[in-house]
């Protein structure tokens, strides 16, 4: 999930090259929506950069043109879903629980995206400097930060409990949501929106 920037946040740095001109910005989104639909169609097994390259009708190396690597290209893949999820969502005005909610069923309403996040983290972990290690770096903390906002503003106004801090509980949503989609990749019986919506009751103020 991405958030709203405030007018002094610098936008995020394009993950591989975005293209010198117009033209080439365009081919690049397109290389990127296609790349989403083959994942989305044929799962991790269907997204290296020689069988994207071959759905997509360009050559590997047109494909190494805007991304050096298969990992980079992922990140991108990734990050260009989560955008346009989160502008047709309209997280703007939601609470910091619907927000992952909705982001959560969005992401399991989609085949592989799950599996591409859970992948993608795993290779930020392994090392530093990595296209996945910098990416999702940055974006758990821009995620902390909106998450806590939102809480913060939800606590001033009485919908959420105030004794404790925004920022513990925003991280705790961010690991609940993220532990429960894994278990949902193991287990798909798990039910993710009404578990995850239960956290209404322990968000509560007291009574």
């Amino acid at each position: 999930m991405s958030t709203k920037e405030s007018p002094d946040t610098v936008p995020p740095a394009v993950i591989g090259r975005a293209g010198s001109y117009s033209k080439g910005v365009a081919r690049r989104q397109e290389i990127l929506d296609r790349a989403i639909e083959v994942f989305r169609e044929r799962g991790a097994d269907g997204t290296s950069l020689r069988r994207i390259a071959t759905a997509i009708g360009v050559s590997h190396a047109a494909l190494l043109h805007y991304f050096d690597s298969r990992e980079q290209l992922l990140v991108a893949v990734y990050e260009h879903a989560e955008s346009q999820r989160d502008t047709a969502a309209e997280f703007d005005d939601r609470s910091a629980l619907d927000v992952l909610v909705k982001a959560a069923v969005i992401n399991v309403e989609v085949p592989g995206m799950v599996e591409l996040y859970t992948t993608l983290v795993a290779s930020a972990l392994a090392a530093e400097g990595t296209p996945s290690q910098q990416f999702f770096s940055t974006r758990f903390a821009r995620l902390r930060e909106d998450l806590t906002e939102r809480l913060r503003r939800e606590q001033s106004d009485g919908r959420v409990r105030s004794d404790v801090e925004p920022a513990d509980l925003a991280a705790l949503l961010i690991a609940a949501s993220d532990g429960l989609q894994i278990q949902w990749l193991l287990e798909p019986s798990v039910e993710l929106e009404r578990t995850l919506e239960s956290f209404a009751v322990l968000l509560a103020p007291p009574a």
